[in-house]
């Protein structure tokens, strides 16, 4: 089974390089991605000779699964340079070549990748904490009016409260490398050679040789972009990658937080009917369960476990308010 499963890896690594370099614009990226894909069909082919050398069956042909298919219509749609985390899960190599465009572009503009990463954890926080807090208040017996403006005021506040803090924590982490790379930047300015010299000092102690790290060093600090970004990751640990627009991700977090604490909520808009708490949790199981099968697009895990996973999560969370609200609701 191993070795069926490396070589479906290998050609799934090549079906997605395809994808890539027929959907890539730079003439360079879209070589690069070309190369890969004839390399892990060449790389597939050895673990069929292993196949057969086992006395197995080869492999007759490669049908990409959902999730691949899934990832192949992604990188068609936003472009395989906006799906880093993505595409690096599922083993795709390369994507290092996308870095200079990151850090020009990344500081105003969002990341699809892990914006998109941070919404699909949004909804799923906006989900499990409202329907949470609506089967609370309908173990209490409370009537439908308590349980809509109990939603109403989860939702909101949940939302406002996920804004503000992952505004407050992404533009604090924005002023701190801020601070750190002005004075990075100055230094640089001020005595280039010392700045080479620690650089190499830093490639020396990861193994390479001192003549190489020297050159190294030199290469980078010429340029100063590149020097500078350099000496962010190396000195600072600091990747400028990382960083997104605290704007965007405010807002990213109370739009996902708020949709996905409108699900639960949803049935009881539609009126006053004995079947809104069975339709809230039968949408919110299903919804849940979907949530989890995406997130194995970050992790390369089954999509079915995973999803099996965030049901029971929820299954647990709700199970525990509900039965509090019962227990509240009796005393009281």
């Amino acid at each position: 089974m191993e070795l069926y499963d490396s070589w479906w890896e290998e050609k799934r690594s090549a079906y997605l390089y395809g994808i890539m370099a027929d959907t890539e614009k730079n003439i360079l990226h879209k070589k690069l991605f070309t190369d890969l894909m004839h390399a892990a069909d060449k790389q597939a082919h050895i673990w069929e000779a292993k196949i057969s050398e086992s006395g197995s069956q080869p492999p007759m042909t490669f049908v990409p699964d959902m999730r691949t298919r899934i990832v192949a219509a992604m990188v068609k749609i936003f472009g395989a340079e906006n799906l880093h985390s993505i595409l690096s899960a599922m083993k795709i190599r390369g994507m290092s070549v996308f870095t200079r465009y990151h850090s020009e572009h990344k500081h105003t503009s969002f990341s699809a990748s892990s914006n998109l990463r941070a919404a699909v954890f949004g909804v799923n926080d906006g989900l499990i904490s409202n329907m949470s807090l609506i089967l609370g208040i309908a173990g209490a017996n409370a009537n439908q009016h308590f349980i809509i403006l109990a939603g109403v005021a989860g939702l909101i506040a949940g939302a406002s409260s996920m804004a503000a803090g992952e505004y407050v924590s992404v533009r604090s982490q924005r002023e701190i490398f801020e601070y750190q790379i002005a004075i990075e930047k100055q230094e640089l300015e001020e005595y280039p050679e010392e700045e080479m010299e620690e650089l190499s000092l830093i490639y020396q102690a990861r193994g390479v040789q001192k003549p190489e790290a020297d050159k190294l060093a030199r290469l980078m600090i010429e340029n100063p972009e590149t020097g500078l970004n350099a000496l962010a990751r190396e000195e600072l640990g600091l990747n400028p990658e990382d960083l997104v627009s605290p704007y965007g991700a405010m807002i990213s977090s109370f739009i996902s937080f708020a949709l996905g604490a409108a699900v639960p909520l949803f049935p009881f808009l539609t009126g006053n009917h004995a079947w809104n708490l069975t339709a809230s949790t039968i949408i919110t199981a299903v919804t849940l369960f979907i949530i989890g099968s995406i997130l194995s697009l970050f992790n390369n895990r089954n999509p079915v476990l995973q999803g099996l996973r965030m049901l029971c999560i929820g299954v647990i969370a709700g199970s525990i308010t509900y039965f509090i609200g019962k227990l509240i609701g009796v005393s009281v």
